[in-house]
């Protein structure tokens, strides 16, 4: 169509998308770093890396606002881990190296032909895990 200044020209221009994708929050302008999706049948929010594609049910977070992410009461929130970021220490891994570190300290056994002869062991103790020791009843 034409006018009598030339053709018309569209007011938004198409096509035009940023190459960054924002995070999805209100009146937020950060570059999203995560994408966050409802498992609405299992009352579970999965928050994991910034998909490859954005999704229509699908939300972009920036760093901020996907650290403070809370789910619904009675939901659950799954962090799936970044490939690329460090890995942080989980309790089983601080609770392996607590137990090296303890039986780094144990006394070593004595050789069998020491003074003495190996250490006599607890007739009372029948395994021992760690710290915690599981004792034989007074009445076996």
């Amino acid at each position: 169509m034409e006018s009598r200044r030339g053709p018309l020209k569209s007011a938004v221009p198409s096509n035009i998308v940023s190459p960054v994708r924002r995070c999805s929050r209100t009146a937020c302008g950060r570059p999203a770093v995560a994408t966050l999706t409802y498992v609405y049948a299992d009352s579970t929010a999965v928050l994991g890396p910034l998909a490859t594609y954005a999704e229509p049910h699908c939300y972009d977070l920036c760093a901020e606002h996907s650290e403070r992410l809370t789910a619904p009461r009675g939901w659950e929130v799954v962090r799936l881990l970044d490939g690329s970021a460090p890995a942080q220490p989980s309790g089983d891994d601080l609770e392996a190296l607590a137990n090296a570190v303890r039986e780094a300290a144990r006394p070593q056994e004595r050789a069998a032909g020491g003074a003495g002869g190996p250490r006599a062991a607890d007739p009372m103790e029948v395994a021992r895990r760690g710290h915690l020791r599981v004792l034989r009843s007074p009445d076996n």
